[in-house]
């Protein structure tokens, strides 16, 4: 397949498909403002929530998987990125924004976009680190979070009781990674590399 001829399917794709068109469109706005401002906004993750249940009541994805699909999508997109929140390894507005890209996938797309997501999100945090030259301290932090969970799971104690030592990398605003990841999962979802 020529790059001519994959370009014009991609748009084809994004043509006929408005969930898409308008998933790629959210992601891209979210990880703009949470790269400026460390946030991504209600207003934003709300409305794409709601426009994705909406639309899938009307406009299934398959000829019965409608509005239950979508919201199992959004809540398999919660429920994952939840127990990251409590941890205080993701903020709110990552588990909301992933929440929005289930309700506009579909309960069975999520997980391919989830694993996009959380396999970009370690590819930005080692870019990440190691621009900011704290590659030893992030991996440090990584060891620290395995120790200290699975101390806290056998106690049955909240993380942060356990956790000591933690050295700050920075603040890696993850609605990058979402975005990446679950934009190049549906692309290559799409053209039959997944």
């Amino acid at each position: 397949m020529s790059e001519q001829q994959a370009f014009f399917e991609l748009v084809v794709m994004l043509a006929t498909d408005p969930r898409t068109m308008v998933l790629f469109t959210l992601l891209v706005t979210a990880a703009a403002i949470d790269a400026r401002r460390h946030r991504i906004p209600n207003w934003l993750t709300v409305a794409g929530l709601v426009l994705g249940l909406g639309y899938s009541a009307i406009v299934p994805f398959y000829l019965t998987h409608g509005f239950l699909w979508s919201l199992g999508g959004a809540a398999i997109g919660f429920g994952v990125l939840f127990p990251l929140w409590l941890l205080r390894i993701l903020g709110a507005g990552d588990v909301k924004l992933m929440a929005m890209t289930g309700a506009l996938l579909g309960a069975d797309v999520i997980w391919t976009a989830l694993a996009g997501s959380l396999v970009a999100g370690g590819l930005f945090a080692i870019v990440f680190s190691l621009w900011r030259g704290r590659l030893g301290a992030m991996l440090g932090n990584v060891g620290r979070i395995v120790h200290a969970g699975s101390i806290a799971v056998a106690a049955g104690v909240p993380m942060r009781q356990t956790a000591r030592g933690w050295q700050s990398v920075g603040r890696l605003p993850f609605g990058l990674p979402i975005a990446a990841g679950t934009i190049c999962t549906v692309v290559a979802s799409h053209f039959g590399f997944l």
